[in-house]
Order: C-alpha cells, then sequence, then structure tokens
C-alpha cells in the first residue's frame, strides 16, 4: 500500500508532470472507482492543472476550474505514468486498469489495481474536505507544528497498542502497515505496548522515529519516477517484509504476527526484550 512517502514522491512526480497542462479526458473503465458523481468525473476536462497536493495517503490534483480530483490508491493501487498513451479509449474488462487521465500534449496516467479486492477511489469535489476520509485526517507527522508535545498529548489515553494507534488515520495521518514496523522498530519499541503507557524519555524515542522514518523515506524517494517508487520502498525497509531475514541492527530473526488480512514484522531483540509475540492465526489453529 503506498503510504506518505511515496505519495508525496507522486505529489512532487506529479507537480513537475502535471502543473500548467490542460486535462484533454477522464476515461473510467472501472465503474466502482468513482466515488462521486456530482460534479461528474468528465467536469475536470478542459482544465488546466493548478496544483497536486498530499492530504495522509490522499492524491489531490487541484484545477483552474475549482475541482479536485482526490485519489486514494488503498492496498493495491497505483499510478502509472505514461509518456504516450495509446490511440483510442481503453476497453473495460478484468485487467488492473482502472481509471486513465489524458493530457492535451498526449502524455497521461492510468490508476490501475491488483487483485480482486477493489478499493482504489477516486473523487471528484470543489473542497478535498468533501471526501470523509481527508475530513476525518489527524495531524500530518511531516508537518512544521507536529512537534514531541503534540504526538504526547495525542497518546494520552489512548488505550489501543502503538501498532494499531500508529496506523489510524485519524489519529496521525500518512502511516501505514509499512512504516509502523519501521517505526516502532527504529523506536525499540514493541507493537503490543499500550501507546498511552509510555513514558516521556519513550515518547521521545517514537516520535524520533516517527519523523526519521518518514523523512528518510520522502528523501529516498524523492526525484523518482513513479514506476521505481515500489521498488524503492521494499529495498529501504528493515523489517516489514522480511519474516526469517536478520535484523540489519542485531542480527536476530525477523519474526511475524499474523492477523486475518495482513501481518507485522518486528524483531524480538530490538523491541520485545527477546521475547516472540504470539501469532494470532498459529494460536488459534493449536485450539
Amino acid at each position: 500500500m503506498p503510504e506518505l512517502p511515496e505519495v508525496e514522491a507522486l505529489t512532487d512526480f506529479l507537480t513537475e508532470h502535471l502543473v500548467g497542462r490542460r486535462v484533454a479526458r477522464v476515461l473510467p473503465v472501472a465503474v466502482s472507482v468513482l466515488k462521486t458523481y456530482d460534479p461528474p468525473v468528465t467536469a475536470v476536462e478542459g482544465a488546466r492543472v493548478a496544483a497536486v497536493r498530499r492530504h495522509g495517503k490522499f492524491l489531490d490534483i487541484a484545477t483552474d476550474g475549482g475541482l479536485h480530483l482526490v485519489t486514494h490508491l488503498a492496498r493495491a493501487g497505483w499510478l502509472q505514468w505514461r509518456d504516450r498513451l495509446p490511440d483510442g479509449p481503453p476497453k473495460p474488462g478484468r485487467g488492473p486498469l482502472a481509471l486513465r487521465v489524458a493530457l492535451e500534449t498526449g502524455e497521461g496516467f492510468d490508476l490501475t489495481e491488483a487483485g480482486t479486492q477493489k478499493r482504489l477511489a477516486v473523487y471528484v469535489v470543489r473542497d478535498p474536505a468533501e471526501v470523509p476520509g481527508v475530513a476525518r485526517l489527524g495531524p500530518d507527522p511531516l508537518a512544521g507544528d507536529f512537534d514531541e508535545e503534540r504526538l504526547a498529548a495525542l497518546l494520552t489515553g489512548e488505550r489501543r497498542r502503538l501498532k494499531g494507534a500508529l496506523r489510524d488515520q485519524s489519529l496521525i495521518a500518512g502511516v501505514g502497515n509499512a512504516y509502523s514496523d519501521e517505526i516502532l522498530h527504529a523506536a525499540r519499541m514493541s507493537p503490543f505496548k499500550v501507546a498511552a503507557s509510555l513514558t516521556p524519555g519513550e515518547t521521545h524515542r517514537l516520535y524520533e522515529a516517527l519523523r526519521g522514518t518518514l523523512t528518510e523515506a520522502v528523501e529516498r524517494s524523492r526525484g523518482l519516477a513513479a514506476g521505481r517508487l515500489k521498488s524503492e520502498k521494499r529495498t529501504g525497509l528493515r523489517v516489514h517484509g522480511r519474516t526469517g531475514e536478520p535484523c540489519p541492527v542485531c542480527g536476530d530473526t525477523i519474526r511475524e504476527v499474523a492477523f486475518s488480512d495482513s501481518s507485522l514484522q518486528y524483531c524480538p531483540t530490538c523491541q520485545t526484550g527477546g521475547r516472540p509475540l504470539a501469532d494470532r492465526r498459529l494460536s488459534r489453529l493449536l485450539k
């Protein structure tokens, strides 16, 4: 799933390639991708792109006509830039193509989504705050006013475990499954630690890990073409998706806890005092 660093890099890339150019056509291929119908998606045709912005994990393409094409790439969605789009309209089918945006220059991009669960979402709105997911967003962790004191206030009274709290977009915007694992590894904290139980010293460690991990990921991705961002994310991850590999810090074996539709990875030595966490899926099978 694209998270804050990848969407930030896409924002930079599209700012360079879209701003000042006129939208010729917006061609939905999968009906499920459109989440708004008034204004229609065709209302942005003929407008020039005025700006590209990020709201958490949402991508916002603003036009000079006052409309915004807002996209959430969800778990399996992606944006593929094309220097030259194919001739003719795309054909509906069972392929990954969900929506195409064509510029007058002949360039454009495709929104694609792999798999059978179709969650990629596109909205056309007059104000990004009309998108429910954007309206619910918490503060951006890379914003200038997001300091340690603000993080401490967000965690006060938060009875959830750190893994779930970091992924809650209404608490902190932009962090998903992968970077929450990376942040907790950098902070040397268990993903099951209760958020409200952090001491001031632990809050400081978490804040430094949160800002540092995301800032480093953004810098690694900056300037890359859209097609290279996925591979850059994978190569930059230290624990997420690396079950069975040695921890790059201590050499212990990275372990996994699996859930119904996701999993987390962690290092026992760095994060849990050497104690393995119970794998909920395996525990259910043994009952």
